[in-house]
């Protein structure tokens, strides 16, 4: 089925257009990946698809039947409602039942619940539910009776994507489902298990992100917007690189070619005389075709990182016998370690078990409750933090650098201005004198990037580093650590980002214990599966799950009889279980005998996710029929 068709579109915002003239057709099944750098005009794009922005020329047509949804950057909510009321927002009798019903589990209200579940049977509406419980449970998202106005940034993320997933899966028979940077904010279960969610729903995406492992999971072509073009590559990231090399350098050489050519055309058009032929007048309109294609610029601006970093010493940070809780969680035991010249860590964790207060502790800036923490005398920490530019927003962007210095000394023994330095970071000088609060999320980072470096560490502290950078800035970010001659602490949910530069994790486990793991994100996830499975342990979400389940539904479920179409549904549960169990024996076999390639390896880790959603999925199913026929 034929979903949208753009002919022409061209967007501007003041003089310079964001793209001119593009064109293109999204198809049911299609899963396609939108990158560009930041600013050029992503989320502008998927706007005008969305409806909420028209485009200044061009046409688009979107099937009657296909349902366009948004999952943005800034979600918008009606913020004096609650979580519930917000995420099941659809006046519809199913969605309506599962509010109430998810209401009264949230309260324990067993009459409520008692009375909810023959109108649940009415409008069969329990498979719904399931989904929607494995999507709030799956997003941490629990208490549902907080209003959304006292939700954290990244709590408003989460609530918004199980909106916009709990809406297609509601109804996405015919949907386009839009998103704009959805693994900001998610941990790594979180965005592996969003990965195999969008796979299992087959919907029809359009997506942006700078998640790579992410973009090749869910996508399987790539457009790309540059110079107010739009360009398609079919095939995954890294094929999208050498193709869109073989282009540039196609392009480079007609170029080339042009100024050669225009070079002899040019001679000729100084020697010709005043009186015009129809020839001559027709090699003159050629010449001035020519003149266009030779005075062509491929810009092709990188971010420049040059920084000349402080020496090291010898001594970096000692940490010893240093314990940290906070309001009775404890972060830390007894945590020892001696950093050394060059160490690159990253650090990993779910969400709240202490990572941004290890970083904080490291320097300095959060006590201990007890124990030594050591910092050598020649170290100077760079810490690019989550909370991004803390500055007045009136300020100009020039302004703001000259508060820190008005020259930066360089690698090379040179040195430059504040508004030589601005341009490597990619702000032209028209830039340089806008307001702070006017720039892009990506802008924002990369000049809160620039402050950090200006200070020449040799200790960089990155939070979160990824979020809100585009993937051309993202690789000019990792090249330049990859070189980087001082430490390097990293925490971050990009899993491309961390196997690329980092050499061992700190793993925070909770209680306060951190794993030394020796290797990067991906090698700790084949080990934690291997391992997990040697325990015989189970994934921790399938028992979250039940237990959650068997608190909604214990007491009344049990009260339903089970109906025929329920004792089918039983049945075959209980040969479907066994066999993904086989499976998944047969495939960590494999995989523990150490004689497979990492591509090999890293498919096969992808099937034993798939395969632990599925027998989370239909034990969950099982669990409440059993209860049904007991």
């Amino acid at each position: 089925m034929h979903y949208v068709s753009a002919e022409g579109l061209t967007k501007s915002y003041g003089v310079n257009p964001l793209f001119r003239n593009i064109s293109f057709h999204i198809n049911e099944g299609d899963k396609i990946a939108l990158i560009a750098r930041n600013g050029v005009g992503k989320s502008t794009l998927l706007r005008i698809l969305s409806g909420t922005e028209t485009p200044d020329e061009g046409k688009l047509f979107i099937h009657k039947d296909v349902t366009v949804a948004l999952f943005e950057q800034e979600p918008v909510f009606d913020e004096d409602k609650t979580v519930l009321e917000n995420i099941f927002h659809t006046d519809h009798p199913v969605m309506n039942v599962i509010r109430e019903y998810e209401k009264a589990s949230d309260s324990d209200d067993a009459e409520a619940l008692a009375l909810l579940f023959g109108r649940m049977d009415d409008l069969h509406a329990w498979d719904f539910e399931v989904k929607v419980k494995q999507i709030l449970t799956k997003l941490n998202i629990h208490h549902l009776a907080q209003p959304v106005r006292d939700l954290s940034g990244g709590q408003r993320k989460r609530v918004a994507l199980a909106k916009t997933l709990i809406d297609i899966g509601f109804d996405h028979k015919h949907t386009l489902l839009m998103m704009d940077e959805p693994t900001n904010h998610l941990d790594v279960e979180m965005i592996e298990w969003l990965e195999n969610y969008l796979n299992q729903e087959n919907v029809t995406l359009l997506l942006v992100t700078h998640d790579r492992y992410f973009l090749d999971a869910v996508s399987e072509e790539i457009w790309e917007l540059e110079r107010e073009n739009l360009y398609v590559y079919k095939g995954d990231y890294e094929n999208y690189m050498e193709r869109k090399a073989a282009r540039l350098e196609s392009e480079q050489a007609s170029i080339d070619k042009a100024r050669n050519l225009y070079r002899k055309e040019l001679e000729w058009m100084r020697k010709q005389p005043r009186a015009r032929t129809t020839k001559s007048k027709s090699r003159q309109d050629h010449f001035y075709e020519v003149e266009a294609k030779a005075k062509q610029k491929i810009e092709d601006a990188q971010l420049q990182l040059q920084v000349k970093m402080s020496r090291l010493g010898g001594k970096v940070v000692e940490m010893k016998k240093v314990y940290k809780s906070f309001g009775g969680l404890p972060i830390l035991k007894g945590f020892d370690y001696t950093f050394s010249k060059g160490e690159r860590a990253g650090v990993v964790g779910k969400n709240g078990v202490g990572k941004s207060t290890f970083l904080n502790m490291l320097q300095l800036l959060e006590p201990a409750d007890s124990g030594k923490i050591n910092i050598g005398d020649t170290v100077v920490f760079g810490n690019f933090s989550q909370k991004g530019l803390e500055v007045k927003e009136n300020f100009r962007v020039i302004e703001y650098v000259k508060t820190f210095a008005e020259n930066f000394p360089l690698a090379n023994g040179g040195s430059l201005s504040a508004a030589q330095f601005l341009e490597l970071f990619l702000f032209p000088p028209d830039k340089q004198y806008t307001y702070i609060h006017s720039l892009s999320g990506g802008e924002k980072k990369r000049l809160q990037l620039l402050t950090v470096l200006f200070a020449n560490p040799n200790f960089l502290i990155l939070d979160e580093p990824t979020n809100d950078l585009d993937l051309p800035t993202l690789a000019v970010l990792e090249n330049f650590l990859s070189e980087y001659q001082g430490c390097v602490m990293i925490v971050s949910h990009d899993r491309y980002f961390m196997d690329r530069l980092v050499d061992h994790l700190f793993v925070f486990e909770g209680e306060g214990a951190v794993r030394d793991f020796p290797g990067n994100y991906s090698q700790y996830r084949l080990w934690l599966r291997e391992n997990e499975k040697k325990q015989g342990s189970k994934e921790t979400g399938s028992s979250v799950n039940r237990e959650l389940l068997m608190v909604n539904v214990s007491e009344v479920v049990a009260k339903k009889k089970m109906g025929f179409k329920e004792k089918r549904e039983f049945e075959s549960l209980e040969k479907e279980i066994p066999a993904l169990e086989a499976e998944k024996d047969a495939i960590t076999e494999k995989m523990a005998a150490g004689d497979l390639s990492y591509e090999v390896l890293h498919q096969l880790s992808d099937r034993i996710t798939q395969i632990n959603q599925l027998l989370e999925e239909k034990e969950m199913r099982w669990l409440e029929l059993s209860e049904m026929a007991g």
